[in-house]
């Protein structure tokens, strides 16, 4: 890729910035770094391992940002980052098995009843509340069942997270964020070394959309920390609902066809 312009780089890295930004609030970072390697004419299959590259650094820049002001307990939460990790890994492995279609045809309609749970669910807030499943449980089943996914597909990751930790686990808005960007960083890195494995990761290019991503996960970690749901609510709706139209939106989408559009 060393034919790549000097423009090109520059725009991968503010996309980057700009991805760690929105990633380290409401997710769907993804929703900007895949279509802007995709268009500086990175091969598919490096888009996506590269991209778990460079997505690493904004989740442990959030992650780390996060933990420094008591909202997660990196100690208490390994067990639960280990099942994260372990199911990136297993999803990126039988990738290449798992009908990408089916997957393709449900991803804009999950997004969407996400994003009306968020915008409609009353009493959102950063207060913590019921929890449906123990905290044990919550991770031997939720946590390698969501980054399985994000190792077979990925987009909406965060989102499915979110939903899990405020609706099963009980946590507030904030505290929900915090803890999606560990379990997203473990997820990313268990497929991040299946995709390193097949050699599918451009190095130069990943480590400068990574250093982007750092800087923007700093930026949006400090401005959700300072404003809660006030802000990471009306973000994840319309990140969802941005994610769910650039799906719908491709030639390449089941439903388009089906539909003859």
């Amino acid at each position: 890729m060393a034919d790549l312009a000097l423009q090109a780089f520059v725009l991968l890295f503010i996309a980057a910035f700009v991805a760690g930004f929105i990633d380290s609030i409401a997710g769907g970072g993804g929703l900007i770094t895949l279509p802007a390697m995709l268009i500086a004419g990175i091969p598919p299959l490096q888009t996506l391992g590269t991209n778990k590259l460079q997505s690493q650094f904004g989740a442990l820049s959030a992650t780390l940002a996060y933990a420094r002001k008591g909202h997660v307990d990196l100690k208490a939460q390994r067990p639960m980052a280990a099942m994260a990790v372990l199911g990136g890994a297993v999803g990126a492995m039988i990738a290449t098995i798992v009908p990408g279609e089916a997957l393709r045809v449900l991803m804009p309609f999950l997004l969407v009843a996400i994003a009306l749970y968020f915008a409609f669910k009353p009493n959102l807030s950063d207060e913590d509340r019921h929890r449906r499943l123990s905290h044990t449980l919550f991770g031997a089943t939720v946590v390698p069942a969501i980054g399985l996914y994000d190792g077979i597909f990925g987009p909406g990751t965060g989102s499915f997270f979110m939903l899990a930790f405020v609706s099963l686990a009980g946590f507030g808005m904030l505290k929900a964020t915090a803890h999606t960007k560990l379990l997203n960083l473990g997820s990313n890195v268990g497929a991040f070394v299946v995709f390193l494995m097949t050699g599918a990761v451009l190095w130069k290019i990943g480590l400068l959309m990574g250093l982007g991503q750092f800087l923007g996960a700093q930026t949006g970690s400090r401005l959700a920390m300072r404003n809660g749901a006030k802000i990471i609510r009306p973000l994840l709706v319309v990140t969802c609902l941005a994610l769910a139209t650039k799906l719908l939106s491709d030639p390449a989408n089941p439903v388009r066809m089906w539909l003859g559009v």
